[in-house]
């Protein structure tokens, strides 16, 4: 028998790479060098996107992110995040920082999403629950819109496993997952599709102003995109990266009619006692000649998931961040970040730089909701969705953002609800939705959730990246692998 002799390869081969220039991807979870947080070190190859997928891995989990200090030139990515979880504590649970690790140790592997080629009518796919179909929309608000939308839908037998929507300066996005209400399956047949398609969008086209006087949306159409598509783990936070793309491609950053009082910005003035006022969210931009970098500056409240926002919106606007710094004080919340336009060119023009401050701007308030927060975990039913949102229409309350899940026979609904004449919300009134809905609510939670002003600090802490950098990174360092 003739003998088959085959090419011999040294099984270390593979690893040669790595053994040369240390592992592609090595995270360090520290929680000895600070008292109050956990540190979360990233040393890693660099590529597009790989910040906003570690931040999207962090805020998956609900962890705050306090300080973070992130450096990418040169091909490598050096990112320090303080960390603290949901009760502002430092991580103790062994399976949050197996699964920190894990998660984030994979990002460099897993593919990026499509680019949006562009904001309008231009939408790629969300991630999903698997076997639902995917309903995404967005057009201009009116009060009791989401009603519609929820009533709709039960009118066209599609059962709402899951449901998110934002509101914010007149536009409305929504991201819904339906099934066929007989079947319990994924809506496919491309004719039912496109019926529900045109159905939604005469809801959405349904508003009592013509378009000629709905101020600052310029031509901007309604969308609405169906489809079955396979989703996977990580849907919070793809919804919230859909809903900001949806919000951007209604150009909810271009509104100029009068301001929502929900999200209205304030600017400095005289308050009691000779404090300045509030002001929401401080956005600037100056070019830094030598280096080729434009610096974008942002001081707004501290809240959950606000880097992810940021980051998430220069990302999707084609910007790559090579350096940068935030930290948080007194309820207050600091960002600089070091960006060049995809093409490698700094932002050169006025008008470049008003429209990134703009969609910054939008994209930090359309989260941020004032009102009543109401929560209902009850026992799911057809049409239960829609029972509760006309409930709340019909008695004159306007829902600003929702998010609906159901597991099973059980279903969470929260929404931000405001009265619609602006006047407070009558507590009382809301918790008798109890007994007005008709169904049995397992629990109500009701939350005022009025933003009271934090104290104002006479002094404004020194924000400069620089020395910031290099003091913090430089003390970390240690733990990195070194470049060759």
């Amino acid at each position: 028998m003739k003998k088959v002799c085959w090419p011999y390869f040294d099984p270390d081969f593979d690893n040669l790479p790595e053994r040369i220039n240390g592992p592609t991807c090595r995270v360090c979870i520290d929680n000895e060098s600070m008292e109050d947080c956990t540190l979360v070190k990233v040393d890693s190859i660099n590529k597009q996107g790989l910040l906003l997928e570690v931040v999207q891995v962090l805020t998956d989990l609900n962890l705050t992110i306090c300080k973070s200090y992130i450096s990418s030139d040169a091909g490598w990515f050096m990112d320090v995040f303080h960390v603290k979880d949901e009760q502002g504590r430092k991580l103790r649970d062994q399976k949050v920082i197996n699964r920190i690790q894990q998660a984030i140790g994979t990002t460099r592997e897993i593919p990026s999403p499509p680019k949006a080629k562009a904001y309008i009518n231009d939408l790629f796919e969300a991630c999903h629950p698997s076997g639902h179909t995917a309903i995404e929309m967005s057009g201009t608000d009116r009060p009791g819109l989401f009603s519609e939308i929820s009533a709709a839908l039960a009118d066209l037998h599609c059962n709402v496993v899951e449901a998110h929507a934002w509101s914010h300066n007149s536009r409305l996005a929504c991201v819904a997952y339906v099934s066929d209400l007989s079947t319990d399956a994924p809506i496919n047949d491309p004719q039912r599709l496109a019926s529900i398609q045109d159905h939604l969008a005469t809801v959405l086209r349904a508003t009592t102003a013509p378009a000629s006087l709905s101020p600052g949306f310029g031509g901007c159409r309604e969308v609405i995109k169906t489809g079955g598509f396979q989703g996977g783990e990580g849907i919070t936070t793809c919804v919230e990266r859909r809903l900001h793309q949806l919000m951007l491609s209604g150009r909810d950053f271009d509104y100029n009619g009068p301001p929502a009082s929900s999200t209205s910005p304030r600017t400095p003035g005289s308050g009691q006692d000779g404090e300045e006022e509030w002001r929401d969210t401080v956005v600037s931009i100056e070019n830094c000649t030598q280096k080729g970098y434009s610096i974008v500056s942002i001081e707004s409240r501290d809240r959950p998931r606000l880097m992810f926002d940021a980051v998430c919106t220069l990302t999707d606007m084609q910007y790559v961040i090579f350096h940068a710094s935030i930290y948080s004080r007194d309820g207050y919340a600091f960002q600089e970040y070091f960006i060049r336009h995809n093409d490698g060119y700094a932002l050169c023009t006025d008008s470049e730089k008003e429209r990134v401050i703009k969609c910054l701007e939008a994209a930090i308030e359309r989260r941020v909701c004032e009102g009543v927060k109401l929560k209902l975990y009850a026992e799911n039913r057809t049409g239960l969705l829609c029972d509760i949102t006309r409930f709340l229409r019909e008695n004159g309350l306007v829902v600003v953002r929702a998010d609906i899940e159901t597991q099973g026979e059980k279903a969470m609904n929260a929404f931000y609800v405001r009265d619609i004449s602006g006047n407070e919300v009558d507590m009382e009134f809301v918790k008798s939705i109890k007994k007005e809905i008709g169904t049995k609510i397992i629990e109500l939670e009701v939350k005022n959730d009025t933003r009271s002003r934090p104290p104002v600090s006479r002094e404004r802490p020194h924000f400069s990246l620089g020395h910031r950098l290099k003091s913090h990174i430089g003390r970390f360092s240690h733990n990195f692998i070194a470049i060759k």
